[in-house]
């Protein structure tokens, strides 16, 4: 939405099995998807992109298939990587953080070119018959997208990704491991950052955010698997000096933000906060939610409702009203005008019809008006749970306020700030000293890929997080 409402940045919430398919695009690999960019948004930082660009281009040259492919980092805090079986290869803002060295980054870019080069991603396509729901990397809820009965969110909020099985897995491993061998990278630290991806999964319950994970599944052999295929490849290398690049990388991400963009919404305490655009609104307790350039989606735990929030074109209330029905595929509606804490505003109830073997879902809609905003609330559950969530879908929309809270208004994303060891310390004293509270020792050591405990040498350079 732009203005720019909801550009990206709030937390990925949903379960890590919630993971849709790629849209078909007729896009050459070359150049991004406009629906991946509307979903997760475009992260404009030259020195990271240029660092993609090229040791994507030397990958793609020594490759088994070399094409025209493209390579993009995209502005969401959730770490993961995928490639789109038009070939193009996106990395998240959230991964570049987790990365720890140059290796470590080409290894997992090897990887995705893998997938690209075998073909994966075609594969995958032609075997997948499920579609997303709600708003498909941004296009507006329609009654193609929708799923069966009590399987709404089965399929994922538009995370625009594939899940591989473990053939395609350890093909894309071979092949990460080859590919980043001969752009002169040690392939081993691909192995020691998929211990960093474990241990993240693992801090976060193993069900919190979707990340690489959860499109890329783990197996207990997989670090010695790697790490055996990288000595191969070592050897193979015939006394070729592999580089590291550990300390030129952590130079290059000083700065990224991390986790989420405040400025571009945020949930706390159950509230979605949107500091921009001055507003507020519930999240029913319990819901998972999602925050993407183009729309906030919360999701009932077991995938039976979903409210979405998006923008409501038009030059009127009315007007913009109707067109969000007419969107929507909203049948024989009935609408009404109403007051929403202090703003204008019209509620809708209506059924899509069903499409294409797939049940219509029934609506409750609010088209609140802000000036010249307009917001569309829309609520979806099938006929037979309609009951039981109308409720929850009001009260979403009778929540909607203005927001006014300074302390919620100001806030401001954190970054990461690379700091030098200046003596025989552990990391976690090293952290102590920068001003990270103990409770947060454990995630900046995953994010260091370090264990607390471990010893950091005098100039040793390391990862802390600050605004």
């Amino acid at each position: 939405m732009n203005i720019s409402f909801l550009r990206t940045g709030a937390a990925l919430l949903l379960p890590l099995t919630l993971i849709s398919a790629i849209p078909t695009s007729t896009n050459q690999g070359s150049k991004p998807d406009p629906q991946v960019l509307a979903q997760f948004g475009l992260y404009n930082n030259p020195t990271l992109q240029r660092l993609i660009d090229t040791k994507g281009q030397q990958m793609n040259k020594v490759s088994d298939r070399p094409g025209d492919y493209g390579f993009t980092i995209v502005d969401s805090p959730v770490i993961n990587a995928f490639a789109t079986p038009d070939g193009h290869v996106y990395f998240t803002r959230g991964i570049m953080a987790h990365f720890n060295s140059e290796a470590q980054f080409a290894g997992v870019l090897g990887h995705e070119l893998g997938h690209i080069t075998a073909r994966h991603g075609q594969a995958q396509q032609r075997r997948s018959t499920a579609a997303g729901i709600g708003l498909l990397l941004g296009s507006i809820v329609a009654p193609r997208v929708m799923q069966s009965v009590g399987g709404i969110v089965q399929q994922g909020v538009g995370l625009g990704m594939l899940k591989y099985g473990r053939d395609d897995e350890r093909e894309s491993d071979q092949l990460g491991v080859k590919y980043s061998t001969k752009i002169g990278y040690d392939a081993s630290q691909m192995a020691d950052f998929f211990q960093t991806l474990q241990r993240n999964e693992q801090a976060s319950g193993g069900g919190g955010t979707p990340g690489f994970l959860s499109s890329h599944p783990n197996s207990a052999d997989r670090y010695a698997t790697v790490k055996n295929l990288a000595a191969q490849a070592k050897q193979n290398a015939g006394g070729q000096q592999l580089t590291v690049g550990r300390d030129t990388y952590l130079r290059m991400i000083d700065g990224l933000p991390y986790g989420e963009d405040p400025r571009q919404g945020y949930v706390e305490g159950g509230v979605f906060y949107h500091p921009e655009l001055k507003f507020r609104m519930p999240i029913p307790s319990g819901w998972k939610s999602q925050n993407s350039p183009t729309q906030f989606q919360m999701a009932e735990p077991n995938g039976k409702a979903l409210v979405v929030l998006l923008p409501a074109g038009g030059n009127s209330l009315d007007e913009a009203a109707q067109g969000l029905a007419k969107a929507i595929g909203l049948q024989s509606a009935n609408a009404q005008r109403t007051t929403i804490s202090g703003f204008p505003a019209v509620v809708m109830q209506g059924d899509q019809a069903a499409q294409q073997g797939q049940a219509g879902a029934r609506v409750l809609a609010h088209v609140i008006q802000d000036g010249s905003n307009y917001y569309g609330i829309v609520g979806l559950t099938t006929a037979a749970a309609f009951q039981t969530y109308s409720n929850t879908f009001s009260g979403v929309a009778q929540g909607f306020a203005r927001l006014t809270d300074a302390s919620k208004l100001n806030r401001t994303s954190e970054k990461i700030r690379i700091k030098t060891a200046s003596g025989n310390q552990t990391l976690a004293q090293a952290l102590s000293a920068n001003g990270v509270p103990t409770n947060r020792h454990e995630e900046l050591a995953i994010l260091n890929g370090m264990q607390r405990t471990d010893r950091l040498s005098s100039g040793m350079l390391f990862k802390t997080v600050g605004k």
